[in-house]
């Protein structure tokens, strides 16, 4: 199958969802997770909001296409003005390492937390450090140049702000002000971009201020190379228009992008009208549009340029305005000293990489590198990247989308052709393709957006693990509805406001596990043990039960597919909980029967053990991506090996698994043994 086809409707569900009638997968597939920046440790946001829902997608490919097929990177975004100003204060606060050492201490802190949440990734490399680094600049090298060969960059001078007192040129978060773009919500402007993602020229940032003196900085006038980006609005259009047909884009993505696909526009209080009216023959041709019952106007250009033009117009009069979301020149480049070096493409003065830019295909660097570790030929990333019968799956956060699924894939078309009519926004086979970009509402922390940079403090990821297991956290924030919504994370060990008797939301789905699922498991070891010396009772599956556990397996293959992972949970919740009643009952008859002393006591006891130890298996396969550490101790005791995960044999039953039953002996199960635990602080509490 061509994944880059027009044929978006190939995995439409279709009506009686069945076996014959399934979603397609990928042979091959890159999972990416965002990048941290070098510069802080994990909160919990990285990780819940972002990083688990990457690890089970990329754990239930690993099941479901093959383990080999599947590479999971990501890595410490090492370079940017936010490192450079972290190292600053952390050397005020008497850190004593260089810039490197800063870097490392913070990606090596990173990478134990990722463990700790049980993140399987493949590698997690760190753009300016090791063997990963080295990478990074040889493929941000080539990307830079085949641009610029193919005439897709161009040169711009723009102004950039200067710290006249401290004597330097300042960068990114170097400057800190307010939002120009209309309709913003951010708490932060920076130099071109806000927190929230938006991009606008340095020069039309509200109330400037230097982070280095407080000072109101000067401008400046610098050149940089820049990527064409608005030139690529027609075929971004295009792009959109396929997502919009794909069932795994999320709404959020293609509303997102469309809102950057508009003209670019100027937003103006009415009371400056006159001096608009003024100045409305010396501009572009342009759109006024006046809306009756809003305080402000708008004036609609074609051109981007003729919008800046426009800008300076009403600066220089002093009228202040806003601008629209559109499309504006994607800068590479800066002169921040700690970044990757830039090639000097017409003998200008060296330059590094701008962060955003390089962090966008430092996946394919890490790829390589991860390659490279395993001592395969490094030229395989194309059979990942480049390839119809392979995709790529981005998880970032919603304020990512700018970046990742507009002038990342703009910059992908870019690399096909040097003709831009020959450009196509479904690239051939041996083109890097089209990626799938999974992005997360936000996660909120007591009904606040929590970010490091905000005023709310979001508690660490490590933290969080004095409360409660990893596996406990990534059922409930699996659980969210993150692809849907913006939802508030309300652990009550950290809720000022949670009363004693109430209970924690974040327990309920790990409770699921390890007060309901646990107990079905125990139950049938423990009779099996007691009744058949410890070999599992193995026939025919009764056909009710097949039909239950092939719905749960192929809707939550469905939601899979469709990255829905709070469908997901609920179909893991309804089956276990069926299990579990079946189990009751069907276990309840045989000991009725066997006090009676009816005869029959064996036949119906093999019959629930047989029919719950099926259960059991498939809700273990599918629990597999999201409780790893809980499902590996499962399938130890079932005594099975890896193959046991494979989809290959998912619609198996115990006795396809086994054969002959004499020689399939479970492991001895202790009393009281709990495969998917609480965390200590929770039996205590039990206890008292």
């Amino acid at each position: 199958m061509n994944n880059n086809s027009g044929n978006h409707n190939e995995n439409k569900k279709p009506k009686g969802h069945t076996k014959d009638n399934r979603p397609q997968f990928p042979k091959r597939a890159v999972i990416t997770g965002g990048m941290p920046y070098g510069n802080k440790t994990l909160h919990f946001g990285h990780v819940g909001g972002v990083f688990v829902f990457a690890d089970v997608y990329a754990r239930f490919l690993r099941d479901r296409i093959g383990k080999e097929n599947v590479i999971f990177v990501s890595g410490t975004d090492c370079y940017g003005s936010p490192i450079a100003e972290g190292y600053r204060k952390a050397k005020e606060k008497g850190f004593e390492g260089s810039i490197e050492d800063y870097v490392r201490r913070n990606h090596e802190a990173q990478k134990k937390t990722l463990q700790d949440y049980g993140i399987s990734l493949d590698i997690f490399g760190a753009s300016g450090l090791g063997e990963s680094a080295e990478w990074h600049n040889k493929v941000s090298d080539g990307f830079i140049r085949r641009l610029y060969e193919l005439g897709h960059l161009k040169k711009i001078s723009t102004a950039q702000f200067y710290d006249e007192k401290a004597e330097t040129y300042l960068n990114g978060r170097q400057v800190v002000g307010k939002c120009p773009v209309q309709g913003c919500q951010s708490e932060k402007g920076y130099a071109d971009e806000c927190d929230l993602g938006h991009q606008y020229m340095p020069e039309n940032l509200i109330d400037p201020k230097s982070t280095l003196t407080g000072e109101t900085p000067v401008m400046k006038d610098v050149s940089n190379w820049y990527f064409r980006l608005p030139e690529y609005n027609d075929l971004m259009k295009q792009v959109v228009a396929d997502m919009e047909k794909q069932d795994n884009v999320r709404p959020v993505v293609t509303k997102t992008i469309k809102e950057f696909l508009e003209p670019p526009v100027i937003y103006v209080m009415n009371n400056y009208m006159d001096i608009y009216k003024e100045l409305a023959p010396k501009m572009a041709p342009h759109k006024l549009i006046e809306e009756p019952k809003k305080t402000s106007f708008t004036i609609e250009f074609e051109e981007l340029s003729q919008r800046d033009e426009a800008c300076r117009m009403l600066t220089e009069r002093g009228v202040r305005f806003r601008e629209g979301k559109t499309l504006v020149p994607f800068r590479l480049t800066g002169n921040i000293e700690w970044g990757v070096p830039a090639p000097q493409l017409e003998g200008e003065e060296p330059l590094t990489v701008w962060v955003w830019p390089e962090s966008l295909w430092a996946p394919i660097s890490f790829t390589i590198t991860y390659l490279a570790s395993q001592g395969k030929d490094t030229e395989l990333w194309r059979d990942y990247w480049c390839s119809d019968d392979a995709k790529v799956y981005q998880f970032i956060g919603q304020d990512n989308i700018y970046f990742y699924a507009i002038a990342q894939i703009a910059m992908w078309i870019a690399q096909q052709s040097a003709d831009f009519n020959s450009l196509s926004a479904r690239p051939a086979d041996g083109q890097l393709s089209m990626p799938v970009p999974v992005a997360n509402n936000h996660i909120l922390f007591l009904d606040k957006k929590a970010s490091s940079s905000s005023d709310i403090k979001p508690p660490m990821a490590d933290e969080l693990l004095n409360y409660y297991t990893a596996e406990q956290l990534r059922m409930h924030w699996l659980g969210l509805g993150l692809g849907v919504r913006s939802v508030s994370f309300q652990p009550k060990p950290l809720n000022p406001a949670a009363k004693p008797e109430d209970s924690d939301p974040v327990t309920k789905e790990g409770f699921l596990l390890s007060n309901v699922f646990n107990r079905i498991i125990r139950t049938c070891f423990y009779d099996t043990q007691k009744y058949y010396d410890g070999y599992m009772p193995l026939g025919q599956v009764s056909e009710d039960i097949i039909a239950e556990s092939e719905k749960a397996v192929l809707d939550y293959e469905w939601f899979m597919y469709k990255t829905e992972f709070h469908q997901v949970t609920y179909v893991l919740d309804s089956f276990i909980r069926k299990a579990s009643k079946y189990m009751a009952k069907a276990k309840k008859a045989a000991d009725d029967v066997e006090k009676a002393g009816d005869g029959n006591a064996d036949a119906l006891r093999r019959e629930y053990l047989i029919n719950t130890f099926h259960m059991i298996r498939v809700a273990a396969v599918l629990l597999h991506p999201l409780a790893p550490d809980g499902t590996q101790m499962v399938l130890e005791y079932l005594g099975f090996d890896e193959s046991f995960w494979s989809w290959d044999n998912i619609f198996l039953t115990m006795k396809d698994l086994c054969g002959n039953e004499e020689s399939h002996k479970l492991k001895f199960l202790e009393p009281r043994v709990d495969f998917f635990k609480k965390h200590p602080s929770q039996y205590k509490s039990e206890e008292n």
